[in-house]
């Protein structure tokens, strides 16, 4: 079960969103083609906020240093050990939940 921490229509399709989790996590939410996607916030080249990053398809390159990642699966296309960490999210109704 997993615990609110947006609603859908707060994350506009191919756009992205920081968010804080109950806990105080950082969270960087993205839609694409109205599925919605998390990863942690936190870049993990230099620490720049992917939630305020470009994103294009469903890539999104940090506002820092132009650093890549897929945010499907976190992989980063700058350096193949540099993934950012996936969070499983679920949509129930217009909730997004992340587990």
């Amino acid at each position: 079960m997993g615990v609110r921490i947006a609603g859908k229509k707060d994350v506009p399709e191919g756009g992205c969103i920081a968010v804080d989790t109950p806990d105080g996590r950082a969270v960087a939410l993205f839609n694409v083609a109205g599925q919605i996607y998390a990863l942690d916030n936190t870049c993990p080249h230099a620490g720049g906020p992917l939630g305020e990053g470009y994103l294009e398809d469903k890539t999104v390159t940090c506002p820092w240093h132009g650093w890549s990642f897929d945010v499907t699966t976190g992989e980063c296309q700058n350096n193949p050990d540099a993934a950012a960490q996936c969070l499983k999210t679920t949509v129930q109704g217009e909730d997004v939940l992340i587990d």
